[in-house]
């Protein structure tokens, strides 16, 4: 007789199985809208417990989803089957010139030790300190600086992962697989691409330019492909000096456009945020002010500040010398999800679904007029803020209507839009159960062929977190738990 998964999996794995309720229900969840209760949580000790976790899933024809910090806000570290938890993967190593980590290193726990030898790592995202470097390489995380430093993807150089075969690979070391990813990557259609700086839907074959670029496919696949066990990430040198400015503007429209002149100047960040969080800032601001940009510098300083002296539309009210107040007001900016939602009544939130897109930044105020056109046809209100500076900004919508249809219909129409602008329907959140079912759409039939087989090539028996990425099923409204 077959044994069950669950007998299966704690006669061969050396870490710890749990499959009791409270277990379950814990990892049901992550900080999305959204629940699925697991059949069986695995935390592993080594990478051969993860090896036999898939043989034994592939026995069981169960799913695999590996889970970090659950931090994710569009739950693509949900699944019905097998969840992974690598905490136990937890190794720094620093080097001159990278980091070696494991999956479950928080962010914060990395930024201290890298301060220690007076070197960062340039992604940051606004919930840096309690993310995992995993599941930022999930979805390839990006945050305020990306505009000069770019995303995961540009800061990463080597991954060691377990496909959906329960083999090992190390990209772009092992030559036979990059060979065939790079074969993948010559085949697509790149002009159906986003044209944007920062982009995590889909599998960024764009990215994959030769043989050395191979390891890229597995950034922002979320899990897809294969469970990453370690990665080589670039560092850099701090920055000797920063110099931040608060702007602020009487219209929104004004602080877009003007986004567009102040990147030329080359900033290391072009931040928004709306009403709301310039509300929560202890500042006195002009009662007429509708949102403001932060704007950093960390090079050229005197000449960046004369360059931006000449072409800023809105209100200098601030320029930030000091490291310590930089960061307090960095730290107003990176709370503007906890403002957002401090200041919607719980029975009035949306889940979010169109909170992460991303359009040339020449269509930034386009976003806002689309935007406009949803609140005023479905009687919705909205919360804005984001990394302008990459086009890409962060929506909250409010709403008195309990319609859960509601939701899939303005996310629809917003693709749409933002599709046509040659935008991105995620720029550094990822697919998962809100965003997969518009993939297809976002990069046409073809490409998307190709997504498939890159797919089959990996995880020929789909267990490794299906329904994300590449998906037959509508989820976007399936298994909301907060609405």
């Amino acid at each position: 007789m077959k044994k069950s998964i669950i007998k299966s999996l704690e006669s061969s794995i050396a870490g710890d199985v749990f499959s009791q309720k409270e277990f379950r229900d814990y990892y049901s969840v992550d900080a999305s809208s959204y629940q699925i209760i697991p059949r069986v949580i695995v935390v592993p000790k080594d990478e051969k417990d993860v090896i036999k976790t898939i043989q034994i899933a592939k026995n069981h024809k169960s799913s695999v989803t590996v889970r970090g910090a659950g931090t994710g806000l569009v739950g693509s570290a949900l699944n019905a089957g097998i969840i992974l938890d690598l905490k136990n993967f937890n190794s720094v190593k620093i080097t001159k010139n990278s980091a070696i980590v494991g999956p479950s290193v928080a962010k914060g726990h990395l930024d201290k030790k890298l301060s220690e030898y007076n070197k960062f790592f340039p992604p940051n995202p606004s919930i840096g300190s309690f993310c995992s470097v995993g599941g930022m390489i999930g979805n390839n995380s990006s945050g305020s600086r990306s505009l000069k430093y770019g995303s995961v993807i540009d800061n990463v150089s080597e991954i060691t992962f377990i496909d959906g075969n329960g083999k090992k690979i190390t990209l772009p070391k092992n030559n036979k697989v990059s060979k065939k990813i790079l074969g993948f990557a010559k085949n697509m259609d790149s002009k159906k691409f986003p044209n944007v700086s920062k982009n995590s839907s889909g599998y960024r074959v764009d990215k994959i330019k030769s043989i050395k670029d191979s390891h890229k496919i597995i950034i922002g696949s979320e899990g897809t492909l294969g469970i990453v066990l370690s990665m080589r990430l670039k560092i850099k040198d701090n920055p000797k000096k920063r110099v931040l400015f608060i702007i602020e503007y009487k219209s929104i429209t004004d602080a877009s456009m003007n986004c567009i002149k102040i990147n030329q100047t080359k900033p290391s960040a072009i931040e928004f945020v709306d009403k709301t969080t310039l509300k929560q800032i202890n500042f006195k601001f002009s009662s007429k002010s509708k949102c403001l940009l932060f704007v950093e510098y960390d090079e050229k300083i005197k000449l960046n500040e004369k360059k931006l002296n000449s072409i800023v539309s809105g209100n200098i009210v601030k320029k930030i010398e000091k490291d310590f107040e930089i960061n307090t007001w960095w730290r107003y900016r990176d709370s503007s999800l906890y403002y957002s939602l401090k200041a919607i009544k719980k029975e009035q939130r949306i889940p979010h679904i169109i909170e992460d897109a991303a359009v040339p930044l020449e269509n930034l105020t386009k976003i806002f007029t689309i935007l406009n056109k949803i609140n005023k046809k479905y009687k919705t209100k909205s919360i804005a803020y984001g990394h302008a500076g990459n086009g890409n900004i962060h929506i909250r919508l409010i709403s008195d209507k309990k319609e859960i249809i509601i939701i899939k219909k303005i996310a629809e129409e917003y693709f749409e839009e933002i599709i046509k602008l040659g935008g991105t329907i995620t720029a550094e959140h990822g697919d998962g159960l809100a965003r997969s079912e518009f993939v297809k759409k976002q990069y046409g039939k073809e490409n998307y062929k190709i997504f498939n087989e890159i797919k089959r090539y990996f995880d020929p028996q789909k267990i490794l977190n299906p329904g994300k990425i590449i998906t037959t099923k509508s989820t976007i409204i399936k298994n909301l738990e907060k609405f």
